[in-house]
């Protein structure tokens, strides 16, 4: 990223894939996106959530961005909210971890343990 342009761009073409439905009865799935996130990588984890979203067609699933979550040293953080479960917070997330994330916890149900902040801090 080079310019304030750029980045405007780059948020005009995010604001236009990402899902803003006002329902909240599906999936939500939150990255943060301050600038400790985005230094540490969070801008592809982004775009490759969103890309798996779309490639598999999973229309109740909203992605959106937050700012500081505060775990900084665990950036990129991605949140996960399912209806009727805990939130599972997933930490040092990378393009491919995000792709597990994605096929596993979103469309199988099946929480990524090793990824989840309860593992590190253990």
């Amino acid at each position: 990223m080079k310019s304030i342009q750029e980045l405007e761009e780059i948020r005009k073409k995010t604001l236009e894939t990402i899902n803003l439905r006002k329902d909240q009865s599906g999936t939500r799935i939150v990255v943060g996106m301050a600038t400790c996130g985005i230094a540490a990588g969070a801008r592809p984890v982004l775009l490759t959530i969103m890309d798996e979203i779309r490639k598999h067609d999973l229309s109740d699933v909203v992605v959106a961005q937050t700012g500081c979550i505060g775990f900084c040293i665990y950036e990129p953080i991605v949140e996960v909210y399912k209806p009727g479960q805990e939130k599972v917070t997933y930490i040092k997330v990378n393009p491919s971890k995000a792709i597990r994330i994605v096929n596993e916890h979103i469309m199988k149900d099946k929480v990524v343990e090793e990824y989840t902040i309860g593992a590190e801090v253990k």
